[in-house]
């Protein structure tokens, strides 16, 4: 058995989409209008159409699940965020952890926790 996707369910799919791309470069691979397959394994489903599909009211702001991301340089990436134009709540601001690496969380427009973590870059000539 493999862990194939990750389902996210979203109040607007247009929004949805459109954070995520603009912001983690994430390619619609596949749109099936209410369900739409993004690249790296993340998938968006509506909440009506999700709601319809279990038979159960969804409810958001659990901050029990996170998409965790990596990226090579974080302080460019809060930039890209900062100017976005996007209304983004920061859950953990930009810190150092105790290892000198760098992470932050914060949420996407449905209030699901995103962590991003830089990339460390190791010298191996010492």
């Amino acid at each position: 058995m493999r862990l194939k996707n990750f389902l996210l369910v979203v109040e607007d799919m247009e929004r949805a989409k459109s954070f995520y791309k603009e912001l983690f470069g994430l390619d619609v691979m596949r749109d099936f209008d209410t369900n739409v397959i993004l690249a790296q394994g993340l998938v968006l489903q509506e909440r009506k159409s999700w709601e319809q599909a279990v038979e159960e009211p969804v409810s958001y702001d659990g901050k029990d699940t996170v998409l965790y991301f990596e990226e090579y340089d974080l302080d460019a990436f809060l930039k890209k965020v900062e100017g976005s134009g996007w209304d983004i709540h920061f859950l953990n601001p930009l810190k150092t952890l105790e290892n000198a690496q760098k992470m932050l969380r914060l949420t996407d427009p449905d209030d699901h926790v995103i962590e991003i973590r830089e990339i460390k870059k190791f010298d191996f000539t010492t």
